[in-house]
């Protein structure tokens, strides 16, 4: 008798192999010819601004703001089973949840008022 997990230990072995294959394909195939266009900092399809004399920082706020909205967009997630399961938790549900919510806004408000939402 076989051990269940050989399967997928083989899986794992052949999407390793493709995944380190296709790196080292690339590696090897692929074309050198780098330019200052190539190498250059990219941010939106824009020039980074401002512009350091190392070429070296741009201004992450894009970011800042995108990891926020999934931050926040995934704790609103945690929302929906409890609103599910809403007559089956009673007072309890209901405090846990209260807290839950207190608990994201409060970094909320504390981004917001500090300006991280604004955009300019």
């Amino acid at each position: 008798m076989t051990n269940p997990y050989v399967p997928l230990l083989i899986m794992m072995a052949v999407a390793a192999a493709m995944a380190l294959g296709g790196l080292g394909a690339s590696a090897v195939i692929g074309p050198k010819r780098y330019n200052r266009a190539k190498v250059a900092n990219y941010e939106c399809g824009v020039d980074p601004t401002p512009r350091a004399p190392s070429a070296g920082r741009f201004p992450v706020k894009y970011y800042l703001v995108a990891m926020t909205f999934i931050i926040f967009d995934i704790e609103v997630v945690f929302l929906y089973p409890w609103a599910v399961a809403f007559n089956e938790l009673a007072t309890f549900g209901l405090v846990a949840m209260l807290g839950f919510i207190f608990l994201i806004t409060v970094p909320y408000v504390y981004e917001w008022r500090r300006g991280g939402l604004e955009w300019d």
